[in-house]
């Protein structure tokens, strides 16, 4: 086996391959926030609250979560060329019934099918992407692969905004139907099958494994989406449910452990004895925290405070994309160059300045003053996160990358998930502190108060007695404080990801660079 793998070459352009792979990547991220935006619509169509139209994001991430660890077995099972073609046509067909979807009920059995569909896109796209093109090209696949990882979710809230607005919310999912066809096409054409990702034999189902990765991360994500409502471990139910998910995330791990040494595991545990996958690994968790939270958190900040329609708050994730755009094409020049290293070192950098860029935005700003902080932001995102991906891997064998990119999709997915809960929680808690500290100054004894108070109410005065006129006032000044609070809750938040950002830089240094050596080999 050993003697095929190396003898096996690609005999087709890697640059073609990467079509047919980078479309499934697309339409697979697109899907994981387009439909942000939209939940009114549908909250308003199926007669449910907000909060519950939040499952049909939620049932999507755990969905896809769950199966991400069994893209190996699958592979193994019926051949991963001819799995990841099965994912598309679970994914593109599953779109169909999301856009048909006439009842919540529906629609979470469509998002959940959609979610199996997807958990083995992106895991095979990324193996595929290391084996497909040598160690020296190897930085601009990755540069490219990371743009659309990275900028598909971004997009996800304009595009959504946009269709919403102009046609409705089944198009959103609609959409993927043409996109599915032309990716089927273009895998069966140009995706090839290196003998170790063909079908083999006697490969057994770890069915206790797949139990408790599944009652693990379904009782996380309960957790993480209704902690916060619930005052998180204040309720009983939290306390116990989140037990349950720690037990539950033990066992799947005691349990691959024990089974990785006779290859029947759902996934490989051993990978992480690589050092360079550890810290790349851990890395880009924190990273996946910071992108799609901001993601999620940014357009909510524009709706509810500026009033801004589910368009334009999209519309305002726009800078975010050009900069990953731009920074796509600097990350392959900028590894040629310098090395992953000061790469990485420099994307972390501009991701940390964007986060403190937000942090400095208020109340009277127009969409084009969170242009440039969006800006650098994306651009920092993707040359972190493409460099992190890159040299995680690198140091892998070509038959170790579907465990691996399976292993590692699975934890970024969760740092997605908690990520976004923990944004959710400090906006609320540094909103209610903030608050707190302001209203001590709305007293008589603060002449400034008095001041404004008197200014405001002479306004209602020829409308209402004195006494109803200084109420109003008082009121219209506590609604202006409420919405400063709720915005310090933002900066503050915009302020530490920052700080998250900065504390992955020493652990870059750890890492194993061989690309310079490559390019010296080969030059």
């Amino acid at each position: 086996m050993e003697n095929t793998i190396e003898k096996w070459e690609f005999k087709i352009n890697p640059w073609i391959t990467m079509m047919p792979v980078m479309l499934s990547i697309f339409m697979f991220a697109l899907d994981e926030t387009i439909s942000n935006v939209a939940l009114p619509y549908m909250a308003g169509t199926f007669s449910i609250s907000h909060n519950e139209s939040t499952w049909i994001i939620t049932s999507y991430l755990v969905a896809s979560g769950v199966i991400i660890p069994m893209v190996d077995f699958f592979s193994k099972l019926i051949g991963r060329k001819q799995y990841f073609i099965l994912s598309i046509v679970i994914f593109t067909v599953s779109s169909v019934l999301c856009g048909l979807a006439n009842s919540m009920g529906m629609m979470l059995i469509a998002r959940i099918i959609q979610g199996i569909g997807g958990g083995g896109i992106m895991p095979i796209a990324q193996a595929v992407i290391f084996e497909i093109f040598p160690k020296e090209k190897l930085p601009q696949a990755m540069a490219v692969f990371g743009l659309g990882v990275i900028m598909a979710p971004i997009l996800g809230p304009t595009v959504g905004g946009w269709i919403t607005e102009n046609w409705s919310w089944p198009f959103i999912y609609f959409i993927n139907i043409p996109f599915g066809i032309l990716c089927l096409y273009l895998t069966q054409k140009y995706v090839e099958e290196p003998p170790y990702s063909r079908k083999q034999e006697n490969v057994k189902m770890d069915f206790s494994g797949f139990f408790f990765l599944a009652v693990w991360l379904l009782s996380l994500q309960v957790v993480l989406d209704k902690g916060n409502d619930a005052d998180w471990f204040g309720a009983p139910w939290i306390c116990k449910l989140f037990t349950v998910s720690v037990i539950s995330f033990f066992a799947f791990i005691y349990i691959q452990r024990k089974k990785s040494k006779t290859g029947d595991s759902l996934i490989n545990l051993s990978i992480f004895k690589n050092h360079n996958f550890l810290i790349g690994t851990g890395g880009q968790i924190v990273l996946m925290m910071v992108l799609m939270s901001s993601a999620a958190i940014l357009p909510s900040m524009l709706q509810s405070l500026l009033g801004y329609t589910s368009f334009l708050s999209g519309l305002s994730m726009l800078p975010r994309g050009l900069g990953c755009f731009v920074a796509s094409f600097l990350s392959g020049m900028l590894v040629v160059k310098f090395g992953i290293k000061p790469t990485c070192t420099l994307g972390l950098v501009t991701l940390a300045a964007g986060g403190l860029l937000f942090g400095q935005i208020n109340t009277n700003i127009a969409l084009a003053n969170i242009a440039i902080p969006n800006f650098v932001f994306g651009a920092g995102m993707v040359l972190s996160m493409v460099t992190l991906s890159n040299i995680s891997c690198a140091t892998l064998p070509n038959e170790a990358q579907t465990n691996a990119s399976g292993v590692q999709n699975l934890f970024k997915n969760v740092g997605a998930a908690i990520g976004t809960s923990i944004a959710t929680t400090m906006i609320a808690r540094f909103s209610q502190a903030h608050q707190m500290m302001m209203v001590k100054s709305l007293t008589d004894t603060n002449q400034a108060f008095v001041e404004r108070v008197h200014a405001i109410s002479s306004a209602f005065i020829s409308q209402v007695d004195p006494a109803t006129a200084i109420h109003m006032a008082q009121g219209q000044i506590y609604g202006l404080l409420r919405q400063q609070a709720v915005l310090w809750g933002y900066v503050e938040t915009f302020r530490y990801y920052a700080v998250a950002v900065i504390l992955i830089l020493p652990f870059v240094y750890f890492l194993q660079d061989n690309t310079r050596k490559e390019q010296k080999k080969n030059a």
